[in-house]
């Protein structure tokens, strides 16, 4: 007797590690290119996207498209994502299909909504700082941050190795339920340590109210919601702090769902979840606050109530 297909979730989940890596090597090739094809979304200077964002979008989109066509995919990009042939890519990640997935997320089609940022860190991409940048694949399940991919497209690059057109990279996955996985996480040495990881361009009154208020130990600024979870699940750092609505559902629904697998949390600045549904509203209007091996609830009742009040839908 043949055996059934995998659940729905977790052949998404496989494919879309996959098509990340695709898309990884899409970003690696026009980034040795001195035109990067970079427009000014709304006509603001601090949100750039480039031929990298929008021919990585089309790979991720037609790809997931053509192999579930029933699925909700929202992409950060507002361009054409008609089938392009010649951007197909139908590989799948066979280790994700070994996985049992929780009954939970064995869902139907209309339960489920893929939220994708083909290029988290544009401008960190346009400044050459290449290990701010990753590709995020976030899949939620009736509302909630179900399955996260967050791949690297330059990992690896050292200054022994700074070619970003050299084979590199990295893919990391999570399933909530389950874990996360691609990765290590090293202890800090000092049990004490509170590391924040915060912006690199985008600081405001809020986001230094916030930070101030959290006391921490260390602060470093780095760009791009993908680097910043990862800092965490890592080691590198124990929150993340963004006391803004800069960010939107599909910088956080990957590293959500990656962080709560292994016990972490991201929520709003107030301590309240989103909601990652096709309706939802697109950005993340009441911050973010993530953190992983810290007391959450703790962290949230730090944040000042002025800022809590001033981020609201």
């Amino acid at each position: 007797m043949a055996s059934s297909p995998a659940p729905l979730v977790l052949r998404l989940l496989a494919a879309s590690a996959s098509v990340s890596r695709r898309a990884g090597s899409i970003i690696r090739d026009i980034s040795t290119r001195k035109d990067k094809g970079v427009v000014l979304k709304g006509g603001r200077s601090d949100d750039p996207q480039t031929e990298a964002d929008r021919t990585a979008q089309r790979c991720i989109i037609t790809s997931l498209k053509h192999q579930f066509p029933a699925v909700t995919i929202i992409g950060e990009e507002d361009i054409d994502s008609s089938v392009d042939a010649d951007l197909l890519h139908t590989d799948v990640d066979e280790e994700i299909l070994k996985q049992t997935l929780p009954e939970k997320l064995q869902v139907d089609a209309k339960d489920v909504v893929v939220w994708v940022d083909p290029l988290d860190g544009t401008s960190e991409f346009t400044a050459g700082f290449w290990d701010n940048v990753t590709v995020l694949i976030g899949i939620a399940v009736q509302g909630h941050a179900a399955c996260g991919v967050i791949h690297q497209p330059f990992f690896g690059m050292s200054p022994d190795n700074p070619d970003p057109s050299t084979p590199v990279g990295r893919t990391c996955w999570g399933i909530n339920g389950v874990g996360s996985f691609g990765f290590t996480y090293n202890a800090p040495s000092n049990v004490d340590r509170l590391s924040i990881a915060s912006t690199r361009t985008h600081s405001t009154g809020l986001v230094k109210d916030t930070i101030t208020a959290l006391n921490p130990t260390e602060q470093v600024n780095v760009g791009g919601a993908g680097c910043k979870v990862l800092m965490l699940l890592e080691g590198r750092a124990d929150v993340y702090a963004f006391a803004s609505p800069g960010t939107s559902k599909w910088d956080t629904c990957a590293g959500q769902a990656m962080l709560e697998a292994v016990g972490g949390s991201l929520t709003d600045i107030a301590g309240r979840h989103y909601d990652y549904s096709a309706s939802a509203v697109l950005k993340n209007k009441r911050g973010v606050l993530a953190s992983f091996n810290k007391d959450h609830s703790r962290l949230v009742g730090l944040v000042p109530e002025s800022v809590k009040t001033a981020l609201t839908d």
